[in-house]
């Protein structure tokens, strides 16, 4: 750096002294592309895991089966398989699993503790917010990332709030423990999504204030004005690209909603009632794009072959429900229901700070509660609520999700079946390294709790 910087003085020097000689300076290095992920995985070693009862995260379960790890990715999965100088770990008589994937969180926008000063997610300025990221309100040091690792999450998906007809752009994230800024944490080439929510909050929000939306039809008229105006954005600048005229000026709302009406951009959609979620359905005919995942959806039962026709898939809670009208006519057999159609998607999500620590226990309620309803649902197949599905609703399905070779080597080993309330993750792998392990003195996970740590002595 101090050569180069050397150089450009001289250079500078000989311009000004000799009007008739030109020196030529070395190019500067390239800047970073904005917002980039800048995420590198932990080193790791080899590693093969033997003996376990293996859950692939695409419906299959085997018994006494290994899985080896190798330069951060899964190398192959079956029995009797051996590894020079890899690190061996017998794990008879426990499960394995590819790590979860929380389709919903709002981990680091709505940070512990929760007070107002964290409380970063919901832009409730105007309807339409499609402008801003949530990853530009992601506070690292939110401790609840290092207890959703504790409890197999190895992967996360950040939205903004719903209060908005648009919420913004989400993220999918890492949970990097003591990253320094979200760049650290981002999914590398994971694409970013959109936020949006129908029902009763925008309304609520600003309906009250005399202005629009008010009512279900001035949401969806929301949303139909503003993709209709973000279409002809897309055009002018397609126009200008094929130098048929001038550029429209940048606008960062209109890029948000372009990018969801190419393709670049995933819609995760809030949404309760199956009524109201048909009606988002012709919204996106209309406009021709696609709608990943309806988040919450707790009335999707109602119309899982749709959903499945379409191919969009429905993150929803095991059992929450009925705390407001919209999210009243809930049943506790919601995702396996849905699961139940021939191409469906369904995911389990966590909505909340708690939830994501135990979302295999989640899964476990809904696995149950399908049981008692007469399906025929076997441990791998729900397991596939957790990995698989929301890598699929994310757009990451072909790096991981999945214990499958070339994935990345996101592991869990858990003490007993995963879908009982009876197992812990004992040990969470990342890209193949170890990143979690319980009972280390794991127990404080971001340096904001550094003066909590309790010592012994300590008046």
């Amino acid at each position: 750096m101090r050569l180069k910087i050397w150089m450009g003085l001289a250079a500078a020097a000989c311009l000004a002294a000799c009007a008739t000689t030109v020196v030529e300076t070395p190019d500067e290095t390239p800047r970073r592309e904005a917002f980039a992920s800048t995420y590198e995985p932990a080193p790791s070693t080899p590693t093969l895991i033997r003996n376990a009862t293996v859950l692939d995260g695409l419906g299959g379960e085997f018994a006494n089966y290994d899985v080896l790890m190798r330069d951060g990715q899964i190398v192959s999965i079956g029995q009797g398989l051996s590894a020079d100088g890899a690190t061996v770990i017998d794990a008879s008589g426990r499960f394995v699993t590819p790590g979860i994937i929380d389709a919903h969180s709002h981990l680091g926008v709505y940070s512990a503790p929760s007070i107002q000063a964290t409380s970063d997610g919901n832009e409730v300025t105007q309807p339409n917010t499609a402008e801003v990221w949530a990853e530009h309100s992601v506070w690292p040091q939110d401790p609840g990332f290092g207890r959703a690792v504790a409890g197999g999450i190895t992967t996360l998906h950040i939205l903004p709030g719903s209060a908005n007809l648009f919420g913004g752009r989400g993220v999918t994230l890492r949970p990097v423990l003591g990253a320094r800024s979200v760049l650290e944490m981002k999914f590398p080439g994971a694409p970013q999504s959109m936020k949006m929510a129908c029902g009763e909050n925008p309304s609520r929000v600003y309906g009250g204030r005399n202005s629009s939306p008010a009512t279900g039809m001035g949401n969806f008229a929301g949303y139909r004005q503003a993709f209709a105006n973000a279409a002809r954005y897309a055009r002018r600048v397609a126009a200008a690209e094929n130098g048929e005229g001038d550029p429209p000026d940048r606008d960062l709302e209109m890029e948000t909603l372009a990018g969801v009406l190419n393709g670049d951009i995933l819609l995760q959609w809030h949404c309760y009632r199956a009524d109201e979620m048909a009606l988002a359905i012709d919204v996106a005919h209309e406009f021709d794009f696609q709608i990943s995942a309806f988040h919450h959806a707790v009335e999707a039962y109602k119309i899982a072959d749709l959903l499945a026709e379409e191919e969009i898939c429905a993150a929803m809670w095991a059992d929450w429900w009925g705390f407001k009208l919209e999210a009243y006519d809930g049943i506790r057999e919601n995702i396996p229901f849905v699961d139940a159609a021939e191409g469906s998607c369904a995911i389990v999500h966590s909505d909340s700070e708690v939830g994501i620590q135990r979302l295999n226990q989640e899964a476990g309620k809904a696995l149950a509660d399908g049981r008692r309803a007469g399906l025929e649902i076997s441990r791998g197949q729900a397991w596939r609520w957790l990995s698989f599905n929301p890598a699929r609703a994310l757009g990451i399905e072909e790096e991981t999700g999945s214990l499958q070779p070339g994935r990345r080597a996101d592991v869990v080993i858990w003490s007993a079946d995963p879908l009982t309330s009876y197992a812990v993750a004992e040990r969470v792998f990342m890209d193949g390294a170890l990143i979690y392990q319980r009972g280390q003195g794991q127990e404080h996970f971001s340096d904001f709790e550094l003066g909590q740590t309790y010592r012994e002595g300590a008046q």
